[in-house]
């Protein structure tokens, strides 16, 4: 049997050519249109030397270019490598050693970083757009180039792309996805959860380098044939008029983007009407989800998954009974264990009891490039250790208590940052939370709030023990924030995921004080 990312797209160019895949800054796109460009490209790609196989890096913008280059690349055969736009050229330069990657996509507007990451090693850079003299311009010269007539024969586990982590807890690693994990995943996510029907329009403004737009937004939506609006830079003000514009029917998002969206509401933008819409990424709190509801008047589900399991494992779907607190259940064909942490086997739990999350399934990468040593650590007896800790109910819900090296040991009680976090941030003057455990002499660690407020002049010097408070009426005595400090904003990985290591340090040295 053979298999390839590449025939989500063809597949639907061949059912419904004409209607529009993509929409970017009012210009349509439709499928047929864009399976032709990307066969274009693949046959310039090989033409300039990329072989099935072959790594290819993608700097490019959330523009229609990346998913013409994206499946370009994959329908010569080669493996798709994309990169964050913010990245250093000594950041692209890491991925491309780490990588092997003879060959470098790049926007014009890129070049500088791309060229100086690129000309040492000897990367063969290829441009979308006018490039410097000697360099192809991948959109110009498709132009000119007969399409290829199909996308190469890929086998279910050749590697189809491969993600780098974000590199909080050291340098980033390449995440090996095959073809079979991402398509398995697409498959199912399709109907559960996204229950999507060919009339939807997504809002597209999660970033296309990263598994949740790509495989979640970009691969499921072309899979079912909606309509993706663009939207390269987010924005609440602005994502909500293009919902409106456009008659969005469904929204995907990262907790800090609902953020955003229900403070542009607040400030009297207009809420455009939404059939359902879906978070990821890290935790939502609940408080955020019932604001979400009620504003927009729709359904909200709440999911689980990361990179390493094709960016989705659990999920609440249309249909399921809501379970607050939870993200869901396993989507079809993937198992979920509760396993007792840091054990050199997989020992289960029984239901209820907190423990690391464990995940197995077609939708598990092959493991991360050139580190089998890490890869032997996260992959134990068929099962991905996922490094966050969680319970399943007795009904199969899964909830997330956070990451284990989160956990903060008071005392030699467990507090779990998640839990505090959703009494705290139901105080009226919080807006978003941050619970970190700091180093203290006596208990090892103590509990501390990182507090963004809704008015940040409306902080006095009693505001701090107003939450303190807050939480000591709520909560048990060991697991309550002994301490309140106030932030502009918390500090975020590109993922949407708050870097609470950077917390930690900042806030270490003032531990005695």
């Amino acid at each position: 049997m053979t298999v390839s990312v590449a025939d989500v797209l063809a597949d639907t160019a061949a059912q419904r050519p004409d209607h529009s895949a993509l929409i970017y800054e009012s210009e349509h796109f439709t499928y047929g249109w864009l399976w032709e460009q990307a066969r274009r490209y693949a046959s310039v790609l090989r033409a300039n030397g990329v072989r099935p196989g072959d790594r290819v890096a993608m700097l490019l913008a959330d523009t229609p270019q990346f998913p013409v280059v994206y499946f370009g690349v994959l329908a010569a055969g080669a493996v798709a490598i994309p990169l964050n736009v913010m990245s250093t050229a000594s950041e692209i330069d890491h991925v491309l050693t780490d990588a092997d990657a003879h060959f470098l996509v790049c926007a014009s507007s890129l070049l500088a970083q791309a060229r100086e990451a690129a000309e040492p090693g000897g990367t063969v850079l290829l441009t979308v757009g006018p490039g410097p003299s000697g360099t192809v311009d991948l959109e110009n010269a498709a132009q000119d180039t007969a399409p290829i007539d199909d996308s190469a024969v890929r086998e279910p586990d050749d590697i189809a792309v491969v993600f780098y982590t974000s590199g909080t807890t050291g340098e980033p690693k390449g995440v090996m996805l095959t073809h079979r994990n991402i398509r398995y995943n697409v498959e199912r996510m399709v109907t559960t959860p996204y229950a999507f029907r060919s009339d939807d329009v997504l809002l597209g403004c999660l970033p296309l380098t990263h598994g949740f737009g790509q495989i979640c937004g970009m691969l499921t939506g072309f899979r079912a044939g909606i309509s993706i609006v663009m939207m390269p830079r987010f924005s609440g003000r602005e994502a909500l008029a293009l919902m409106a514009k456009h008659r969005c029917t469904v929204f995907m998002g990262v907790p800090t983007m609902y953020f955003r969206l229900l403070d542009a509401v607040a400030q009297g933008a207009q809420v455009p009407r939404l059939d359902r819409v879906y978070s990821g990424g890290s935790a939502l709190p609940v408080k955020t989800l019932d604001d979400v509801r009620s504003t927009f008047g729709c359904p909200v589900y709440e999911g689980y998954g990361m990179t390493e399991t094709s960016c989705s494992v659990a999920y609440h779907y249309p249909g399921l009974t809501f379970h607050s607190g939870t993200v869901g259940v396993p989507i079809n064909g993937i198992t979920v264990g509760i396993a007792r942490p840091n054990a050199d086997r997989i020992d289960l739990l029984p239901v209820g009891e907190v423990g690391e999350i464990v995940v197995r399934g077609p939708n598990v990468m092959a493991g991360y490039l050139g580190r089998p040593d890490i890869t032997a650590e996260v992959l134990i007896d068929g099962w991905f250790l996922t490094g966050d800790l969680g319970r399943l109910d007795g009904d199969g819900y899964l909830s997330v208590v956070g990451r284990k090296k989160d956990l903060i040991l008071r005392g030699g009680y467990n507090v779990y940052p998640r839990e505090i976090e959703e009494i705290v941030v139901g105080h009226p003057a919080v807006a978003q939370v941050a619970v970190i455990g700091v180093p203290h002499p006596e208990l090892g660690e103590e509990v501390w709030a990182i507090v963004v407020p809704v008015r940040p002049e409306d902080v006095t010097s009693g505001s701090d023990r107003e939450i303190i408070e807050w939480g000591k009426q709520r909560l048990a005595a060991y697991k309550y924030p002994r301490r309140v400090e106030f932030i502009d904003a918390l500090p975020m990985g590109t993922n949407g995921k708050v870097l609470k290591r950077m917390l930690v340090s900042k806030y270490e040295p003032n531990a005695s004080s």
